[in-house]
């Protein structure tokens, strides 16, 4: 690129997911009330687990992190996509687009950990039942949640870095509700082999090594499954992973989805829409995917509000 086509970089535009003026109060309405329902359930499944005493196994215990980690999640993306349509801005400074970045992958990358790590404990819980407790004990658990985490920060702040050293053009729009990295790398007028080296790197480190412990695990659990005479045993066993094995299906397949339509569309809304599935309602369906079919869940909860009501 010529030297005039760069530019001093103070801020972004967003251009979010419609231009159409009669949409932006619709927009604005649902997107809040699937924000303060991700909150206020995640939220439940959290305190749920803390005040339960039944509940203070390491499933639970994971489960909890994770409704912990959904709601940072959809809180690194969705108040600034709700500030915009209220405001009719569509800018983001430069450092705030910095901030989205790093806290979106770093949540992002807890989520697919912390789901490796639920199908870990289920193959432990169903494959090696009488060990479970010895396996996956409280300094395992907590082990595994600092790795994640370790790993997490690490990423997300040398992606974070990386993005720090391009230089942009002059057109700085962005065709999506957030700072998504790809769309910013996209963007820039200087070199970024650097910035797509790591982000396919960490894209098989981060996301299809987890995927693939998830594979083995349910493929383990299976057939650990099949294996039950009865048809009972066999409900019991599945219905233990039924829930973890939904969150995982949304998840990536949400993920998928929004990979193929990026592919199919590039520097589209098509991907930005599509990203709704896995920011906003995939967290949003968490809390109800565990609860719902979750005796234990059910009945932490229902003390929770007698609790509160009571008081």
């Amino acid at each position: 690129m010529e030297p005039g086509n760069y530019t001093q970089v103070s801020e972004f535009i967003l251009l979010g997911l419609s231009d159409e003026k009669e949409l932006q109060s619709f927009l604005l309405g649902l997107f809040l009330s699937m924000y303060l329902v991700t909150f206020v359930g995640n939220l439940l499944i959290i305190l749920a687990t803390i005040t339960d005493s039944h509940l203070h196994t390491p499933m639970y215990f994971f489960l909890s992190n994770l409704s912990f980690v959904d709601i940072c999640f959809t809180s690194t993306t969705v108040p600034k996509m709700l500030l915009n349509i209220h405001t009719r801005t569509k800018a983001i400074t430069y450092p705030g687009c910095l901030t989205q970045i790093y806290f979106f992958i770093l949540f992002a990358e807890l989520d697919i950990f912390l789901l490796s790590i639920m199908a870990y404990d289920r193959f432990v819980a169903i494959c090696h039942p009488l060990h479970y407790t010895v396996i996956m004990n409280p300094r395992l658990c907590g082990l595994l949640l600092l790795v994640s985490w370790i790993l997490s920060v690490l990423d997300s702040l040398l992606r974070g870095l990386l993005v720090l050293r391009l230089s942009f053009c002059t057109n700085l729009e962005i065709p999506h509700f957030f700072c998504e990295i790809n769309q910013v790398i996209q963007l820039a007028c200087s070199d970024a082999l650097l910035n797509i080296i790591e982000m396919y790197s960490a894209t098989v480190v981060m996301g299809i090594v987890p995927f693939t412990g998830i594979v083995f695990s349910y493929s383990q659990i299976v057939s650990s499954i099949l294996r039950i005479p009865s048809a009972r045993g066999k409900y019991k066993a599945f219905s233990t992973c039924g829930s973890h094995l939904s969150v995982v299906s949304l998840f990536y397949g949400a993920g998928l989805g929004v990979y193929l339509s990026a592919a199919a569309t590039p520097n589209s809304r098509g991907s930005a829409i599509a990203s709704v599935m896995y920011t906003i309602v995939t967290p949003m369906l968490n809390p109800f995917i565990y609860s719902l079919r979750n005796k234990d869940i059910k009945g932490a909860l229902k003390s929770l509000v007698g609790i509160v009501t009571l008081d």
